[in-house]
């Protein structure tokens, strides 16, 4: 099958942009997003040399979809202790979490640009056996040129919202194409499927949502131990991922939960850090005392808003609180966050009503009678306090909901995973 001409204009827009992209990471470099000592892993060009014998490379995103992929490997290693992992993320987040999380088989490297030059210089390199991408981080050529040397792909935990799929809708050509190349596509959830079968005639496994059976990263030990004893006997809840609209509405909910309960402390962890000072700015002006994480500063008795501005401590913020709001649900054109991490942790969950991205899932929730809704500031601290009276959801709901949304997920990936590879022998 030719390429469809929208993939043809891309693939040469991207030869034409090779030369900058060096300047381009060096300046995203400056500001945090790009590890300097590792910009040659973005431009194909790896330095740790191929291991032995068959190697399996795995592609997400960022964080989320590498406890996806972790969990995977963790799985396949038990079932075949004979082979090595490549995984690829493009964030230095992901790469920190994944440099502790991977077994001694496994590796982290950087995901080449997506320029023809760096994505088959990284395939000649590597040469993989199976290759594995998360969700819908599917870039053209790295999708084109592994296809081509009969490379078996699999799409895991393909999720795609209303947005996503019209988006794909405008270049259906491009959309069979590209999905067409995969040995195998596994569903998170109906839409996707529906939506992918739709895009590509072809019928899509519903496999269920892996992130419901990702193990998450466990709270740092050392510091629970150290600040569970500051937090004792104080009523603390979580505000977990929120953005730019969200943080007034939960400020308002703290002061009125401060009106019944004076020493209760607010840890409020935006999705995206660098707006702390615009954060710390709002909890001001209604006249919260604030500390901030990311000064080293910890609460005192006197501290109503903990500012969480640091990256990858969520697991601990969801640790040391009963009860957590998924946020990015809160306003409309976010679609909502991920509630598993903090039911994994033990944690509450309070949802708002725009969660989109994330319906199925929190349908299940509610059917189980696993969260809190709330829609506003005053139903916001009502939920709050309804969880710290002892009458949120009960012990075990989440559990529940989450082994039914799940819907045996990793068994069905696994087994599809193992077919690709056994077919990847034959053929050898």
């Amino acid at each position: 099958m030719s390429l469809p001409p929208a993939l043809i204009w891309y693939r040469g827009m991207t030869r034409l942009a090779a030369p900058f992209l060096p300047a381009v990471l060096d300046r995203r470099a400056r500001h945090g997003k790009e590890d300097p000592a590792r910009r040659h892993e973005r431009l194909g060009r790896p330095r740790q040399p191929r291991p032995d014998g068959r190697l399996v490379w795995l592609h997400g995103a960022s964080v989320g979809e590498s406890l996806v992929l972790a969990t995977l490997v963790d799985a396949l290693t038990e079932r075949h202790p004979d082979l090595g992992f490549l995984v690829t993320t493009g964030t230095t987040t992901s790469a920190s979490l994944l440099s502790e999380r991977l077994p001694a088989q496994g590796m982290h490297q950087y995901v080449p640009v997506d320029t023809p030059g760096a994505v088959c210089r990284f395939l000649e390199h590597w040469q993989p056996d199976l290759a594995i991408f998360a969700e819908s981080e599917l870039w053209p050529n790295l999708v084109v040129e592994t296809a081509r040397r009969d490379i078996p792909m699999a799409l895991v935990n393909a999720r795609m919202n209303d947005a996503s799929i019209r988006n794909w809708r405008r270049r259906p050509d491009t959309a069979r194409y590209l999905l067409g190349r995969f040995g195998w596509i596994g569903a998170a959830d109906t839409r996707t499927r529906d939506g992918l079968e739709d895009l590509t005639g072809l019928p899509i496994a519903l496999a269920g949502n892996l992130k419901l059976e990702a193990r998450p990263p466990a709270a740092d030990p050392v510091e629970f131990d150290r600040l569970e004893p500051l937090l004792a006997g104080r009523p603390v809840w979580l505000a977990a991922s929120t953005h730019a609209g969200e943080e007034e509405i939960v400020l308002d909910a703290h002061k009125a939960v401060l009106a019944r309960q004076p020493d209760a402390l607010l840890i409020l962890a935006p999705r995206h850090p660098d707006r702390a000072d615009a954060i710390a700015r709002l909890a001001a002006d209604r006249g919260l005392s604030t500390v901030r994480r990311s000064q080293a500063a910890d609460p005192d008795d006197r501290t109503q808003v903990w500012l969480a501005d640091t990256l990858g401590e969520m697991p601990l913020w969801f640790a040391l609180a009963p009860v957590s709001l998924i946020a990015g649900s809160l306003i409309p054109g976010i679609g909502g966050h991920n509630p598993v991490e903090a039911s994994q942790a033990g944690s509450a969950v309070i949802t708002g009503p725009f969660v989109p991205s994330f319906d199925e899932l929190y349908a299940t929730y509610r059917k189980r009678g696993a969260l809190l809704d709330a829609a506003d500031a005053s139903a916001l601290a009502a939920a709050v306090r309804t969880v710290w009276d002892g009458q949120g959801p009960p012990a075990g709901a989440a559990r529940t909901a989450l082994a039914e949304a799940s819907g045996g997920a990793l068994a069905t990936t696994l087994a599809a995973l193992e077919s690709l590879l056994a077919r990847r022998e034959v053929i050898a």
